[in-house]
């Protein structure tokens, strides 16, 4: 990261926009006259550092194809989701900016609660629609749906938060489940850039309903309450929903990966020059870990780590597609993990090294796989040690189309791609990086100085060290470069450190953006 700035034209050769590309006048920068990059996302669910073996050469759990696809391209050791749970990271990607900007201040929302992202956020999927690109988002949706009541009542953004108060497990019927399945869904990814989906509402195997839904109507209708055998799955304890004829939990994300592929050969077929965006949302492995019958075994992490290696599949199953489509050499993929892990079994370390797990404000709760593969572009065989965060999508996005984000769009969103191109830089690309946990604890990261606030345990809900946060107690301080275990907590002796990063977080959140403008 040390090294002289590079200049614009050197910027632009290295991307491969020669100079045929400065020509063109900056007030039409969409038209620039070169090949834009397929892009396909694949986000993982409760992935950790520790389970992916090109992070953790001791783990338990096979992982080939995410193992390849790092020797093709870039692996990022520090790599984080900007919350250790599900909904605001999923609301980080698209959005570019902290959840916690929302009414979302804490925990994740349901399947029956409203949307969560209004109508005119911009979000990764409609600046690349405006640009040309053809979009889909297929898997765990996760961000509120507006569905339509029995009693007419449509569910909005505006009134989500209200919903949402002691209703986000769905339990009431009256506040959740009432819902007429034959009405259209408002509010979904459809409605924010998407041009095709195919998805779930929320969990897909433990939140209701328990069906695919397909644009703006469910896949079938749901007509009964969700009971599961259990002979077959003793522990399971699923929310409150009702299922759709036909609906395989275990089958939800070889569906959702045929779905993705059809839709590459679709687009392949019918519109062979313009470029696509895959977002593809993966339910594993995330609990109850019900891993289909030919991942069953194949690890020795038990049915978790059989769920990692079903991830690694469906990553296998994009990757060969491509290649058959002869795709691969113009095609951004990115596989991450929206938080950290479960707590793994048989000796196997889920999270690596690290400290903490899932809905922790600890780094096992938000340091995350992270590997990039962009023939050409992206050098193979290398690794990044530049601090990033998913959020830094859209911005990354609008810098590879050669376009300027709004003010009022990707507020926390930095641009990485000079960390995918090999660039070496005089700085850290972002200023800090904010961390959140699943109780709204507040963390904070600048160089190798990590601050955690007002408490003096995880933040977090899973075991071991899961608690709720005591306001007003003493925080957190880490030195990552010496003690990245953060098992030395440094908060008493650097009251100036302390002091510093208190300020720039509290600066973050007044001024309503943590990235720099343009």
């Amino acid at each position: 990261m040390k090294d002289k700035k590079i200049n614009r034209r050197q910027f632009l050769r290295g991307i491969g926009l020669g100079a045929a590309t400065l020509a063109v006048p900056r007030s039409a920068p969409a038209e620039r006259a070169v090949r834009k990059p397929n892009i396909v996302y694949i986000l993982a669910d409760d992935m950790g550092y520790g389970d992916v073996s090109c992070y953790n050469p001791d783990s338990k759990i096979p992982t080939p194809h995410m193992d390849r696809l790092a020797k093709q391209g870039m692996r990022f050791t520090d790599a984080h989701s900007p919350s250790a749970v599900c909904t605001p990271t999923r609301y980080g990607i698209l959005t570019g900016r902290y959840c916690w900007r929302t009414w979302l201040k804490s925990s994740v929302v349901g399947g029956y609660t409203n949307p969560l992202i209004e109508p005119g956020r911009m979000t990764v999927a409609s600046v690349l629609r405006k640009h040309g690109y053809t979009t889909a988002c297929f898997g765990k949706w996760h961000l509120g749906l507006g569905w339509t009541r029995h009693n007419g009542y449509v569910g909005t953004w505006k009134d989500a938060k209200a919903h949402f108060n002691g209703s986000w497990q769905d339990g009431d019927p009256n506040k959740g489940m009432n819902v007429d399945f034959t009405k259209p869904i408002h509010g979904g990814p459809t409605a924010l850039g998407f041009d095709y989906a195919y998805y779930t509402a929320a969990c897909s195997t433990i939140d209701g309903p328990f069906c695919y839904i397909e644009n703006r109507h469910t896949v079938g209708i749901p007509n009964k309450p969700i009971v599961v055998d259990k002979n077959k799955h003793p522990d399971y304890r699923p929310r409150p929903g009702w299922v759709a004829p036909g609906f395989v939990l275990e089958d939800v994300d070889p569906t959702f990966t045929s779905k993705a592929i059809e839709f590459i050969e679709r687009s392949r077929k019918n519109n062979p020059d313009q470029p696509f965006f895959v977002y593809l949302a993966l339910s594993a492995p995330h609990a109850p870990w019900l891993p289909p019958a030919f991942v069953q075994g194949k690890s020795q992490a038990g049915p978790r780590g059989d769920q990692v290696v079903l991830v690694d599949w469906c990553v296998g199953q994009i990757v060969k597609a491509l290649k058959q489509m002869r795709l691969t050499d113009n095609t951004l993929l990115i596989v991450t993990s929206d938080n950290g892990p479960r707590r793994g079994v048989n000796g196997h370390k889920s999270a690596g090294n690290l400290h903490g797990y899932k809905s922790h404000t600890w780094e096992g709760g938000h340091r995350v796989p992270f590997v990039a593969r962009w023939p050409g572009k992206i050098k193979s065989d290398t690794t990044s040690n530049e601090p990033i965060c998913l959020t830094d999508l859209m911005a990354t996005c609008a810098a590879i189309l050669g376009v300027k984000l709004p003010e009022n769009a990707g507020q926390d969103s930095y641009n990485i791609l000079p960390a995918f191109l090999g660039q070496k830089l005089d700085k850290s690309i972002r200023e800090a990086l904010v961390s959140h946990s699943v109780y709204g604890v507040f963390a904070i990261r600048q160089g190798p100085w990590k601050l955690i606030l007002e408490n003096r345990d995880s933040g977090g809900w899973v075991r071991p060290s899961g608690s709720r946060p005591k306001p007003g107690s003493p925080g957190q301080l880490y030195n990552l470069n010496e003690d990245p275990a953060e098992q030395n907590n440094l908060f008493d002796k650097h009251p100036a450190i302390v002091k510093r990063l208190t300020a720039l977080l509290a600066r973050y959140k007044k001024q309503g953006r943590s990235a720099p403008i343009d």
